[in-house]
């Protein structure tokens, strides 16, 4: 199976340097997905708006792709203020999975991230078998 680019455009359009995700070998690689509009705006409601926006950006490019929030197994969570934003995060992205089938998961601190956004999400989905 060779690589395919995943493309929506009911999600946020990707920058050129990368694509919205791709599929490869049983698995969807979603590129880092902040809390922002089509337009590149960060929305609103600090970092539980933003985790709320990544989130459903991401459903959209799963879906797309033939997969689901369900079928992550593994997320990368960056936050531009870990010690303050950590939990505040987390109260939203629960909400999103099965608490019995949680996917694995890091959480780091970093600087800072592109326009601003106190946090990025990235994720390894398995592709459903037909």
């Amino acid at each position: 199976m060779t690589k395919e680019v995943v493309f929506t455009s009911d999600a946020v359009p990707p920058l050129t340097a990368f694509s919205q995700a791709i599929k490869s070998k049983g698995f969807v690689y979603l590129s880092g997905n902040i809390g922002c509009t089509s337009d590149f705006t960060i929305v609103e409601g600090g970092v539980q708006g933003q985790t709320v926006a990544a989130l459903e950006n991401m459903s959209k490019i799963l879906e797309a792709s033939g997969s689901g929030l369900q079928h992550i197994v593994k997320v990368n969570v960056y936050l531009t203020n870990l010690t303050r934003d950590f939990s505040e995060m987390n109260s939203v992205y629960i909400s999103y999975f099965d608490q019995n089938a949680m996917p694995a998961r890091t959480c780091v601190g970093v600087a800072s991230l592109p326009l601003g956004a106190s946090v990025e999400i990235e994720c390894v989905a398995e592709l459903p078998e037909d």
